[in-house]
């Protein structure tokens, strides 16, 4: 036993796990929220719902957000026109998109964060990826690696479905692999596009008229 812990203590880092560097990334399109009821309701082909629309208005007031940042655009929704409904059958099409779009945005943030940190991309000995969008196998983790031109040898952790609290998760699995590896440099990605969530307004439903007023997308306060 006291060989297995000297093994143990050996592997271990000296001092805790820091922060070497940071980088953001957001998705292509922004919308102020004092003019996104008017975006919202002329995408999902809802102008007729007026005293909705004015009841959506109220609720974006309310929210204290200054503006949004989406993938889903006009164009987009006017190729998938079931995205913008309330129920429409879109599973599929939205999963195809944030497949493609998660690792896509997660890069931007990476190289930014590598870039900042100043060493070669190839000393990233772990990737922690953590996302409730685009679940599929393999995984963000490992389409994040191709893009990258990361090892193929790096140690991947894919984390999903963990919701709002997805980055602290993420944080303190980062500081156990940090602190029990010693050398080790871990890339720590989250990446969120929540065009999942998107759907047209329903007049049955405020709970998802408040969701698309707060959530399916970045937002800034």
């Amino acid at each position: 036993m006291a060989a297995v812990g000297e093994m143990i203590r050996a592997n271990r880092a000296e001092g805790p796990a820091t922060i070497l560097a940071i980088g953001t990334a957001v998705p292509p399109n922004c919308h102020y929220q004092d003019e996104f009821p008017d975006y919202y309701f002329r995408v999902t082909n809802c102008e007729h719902m007026t005293d909705l629309k004015e009841k959506f208005k109220r609720i974006c007031e309310k929210t204290a957000i200054k503006k949004r940042y989406t993938y889903l655009n006009e164009e987009l929704l006017k190729e998938h026109p079931s995205i913008a409904t309330f129920d429409g059958p879109s599973f599929n099409e939205r999963q195809e998109i944030v497949i493609e779009e998660t690792p896509r945005l997660a890069k931007e943030a990476a190289i930014k964060a590598i870039k900042e940190w100043g060493q070669s991309k190839f000393q990233i000995t772990h990737l922690i990826f953590s996302s409730t969008s685009g679940i599929d196998m393999p995984g963000c983790d490992y389409q994040l690696t191709k893009l990258l031109g990361l090892n193929p040898s790096v140690n991947r952790i894919m984390i999903y479905q963990q919701g709002c609290y997805a980055g602290g998760t993420a944080l303190r699995v980062a500081k156990d692999v940090a602190e029990n590896n010693k050398g080790a440099r871990v890339l720590l990605v989250c990446s969120e596009i929540t065009a999942i969530f998107f759907r047209g307004p329903s007049e049955h439903h405020m709970d998802s008229l408040v969701g698309q007023a707060c959530s399916a997308t970045v937002l800034q306060h």
